[in-house]
């Protein structure tokens, strides 16, 4: 047929059942349609070919990125870094974390999320959550500014809490930050609090616990009830007087030889002090004697 009439039915040539005469190119030949179909299957399987080759490119070219996720580093399945949007995702994103923790929490509160509302809310959720985490064994580390020391609020918490739960005090802190069992922190991701970051990289992880250890140690002891009391009976008369000598701040040596005793019996005994009371240095036993009450009882 002249080419021009193939223009009612371009399917015809689209298809290849249609083709040039090779004496006359201004008319169209007929193809047999097993040889059209052969042709158009065979092009086919050449797409199919090309992209399996694309996929394999990809999948060379994303190799080293899918090592990130590597188990043998201990990151396999979890994401390093995730948003959470809103207070309601945010609290229960904390509240799944901790039902499962079983070791200890560590907390930095700026005054600031207790001077309102959403403070008071927040507290109110916590209070459930953080005295499950005590029932289980664990410890509740709690960094505020010195403002709060009387504030009723933080007092409130912490006459009802019941386990190891300790708070402590400076001029300054950093923002918000929520370390659980080592392993997941949450940190705010925005100035109002609706959003946060939850992190689980190692390094990070290391690096706000690192951080909170030390303003722990230059913070000061927030409350008695931190503090843990030697056994019913358990001082005797001479590690009480060893015990006013320390809060006097004198030396063992000087200690030793007020108390008619040699250095090492002196220290036997300060370090019996210490362990009673859960001390961890000497400016902090001195601090711990003189408020869990042992100079206040009768000889």
């Amino acid at each position: 047929m002249p080419a021009e009439d193939a223009g009612r039915a371009p399917c015809l040539i689209d298809f290849g059942l249609l083709h040039p005469a090779v004496d006359d190119l201004g008319r169209l030949e007929p193809v047999a349609p097993a040889t059209a179909l052969h042709r158009l299957l065979r092009t086919a399987e050449e797409r199919v070919a090309a992209e399996r080759r694309r996929q394999e490119r990809l999948a060379r070219t994303f190799e080293p990125l899918l090592r990130i996720g590597d188990p043998r580093d201990g990151t396999a399945g979890t994401p390093g870094l995730r948003i959470l949007s809103g207070t309601a995702r945010i609290n229960l994103a904390i509240t799944e974390t901790m039902a499962e923790a079983t070791r200890e929490m560590l907390c930095i509160q700026p005054s600031a999320h207790y001077g309102s509302g959403r403070g008071e809310a927040a507290q109110a959720v916590a209070m459930d959550r953080d005295q499950a985490l005590l029932d289980r064994g664990a410890r509740i580390r709690t960094l505020y500014q010195h403002t709060q020391r009387h504030a009723p609020l933080v007092r409130a918490r912490y006459e009802r809490l019941r386990g190891d739960a300790e708070a402590r005090t400076l001029d300054e802190l950093t923002d918000r930050l929520l370390v659980i069992d080592r392993t997941v922190a949450f940190i705010p991701a925005n100035e109002d609090g609706t959003l946060a970051l939850e992190v689980r990289h190692p390094a990070l992880i290391s690096y706000f616990v690192t951080t909170f250890d030390r303003l722990w140690r230059l913070a000061t002891p927030m409350y008695p009830q931190s503090v843990q009391r030697p056994p019913a009976g358990g001082v005797t008369p001479r590690q009480r007087a060893i015990a006013g000598l320390l809060v006097e701040g004198h030396t063992d040596a000087v200690i030793a030889e007020r108390l008619g005793m040699n250095v090492r019996t002196a220290r036997e005994h300060i370090a019996k002090l210490a362990a009673w009371l859960g001390s961890t240095s000497r400016a902090q036993l001195g601090y711990l004697i003189a408020r869990s009450g042992i100079l206040d009882q009768e000889h």
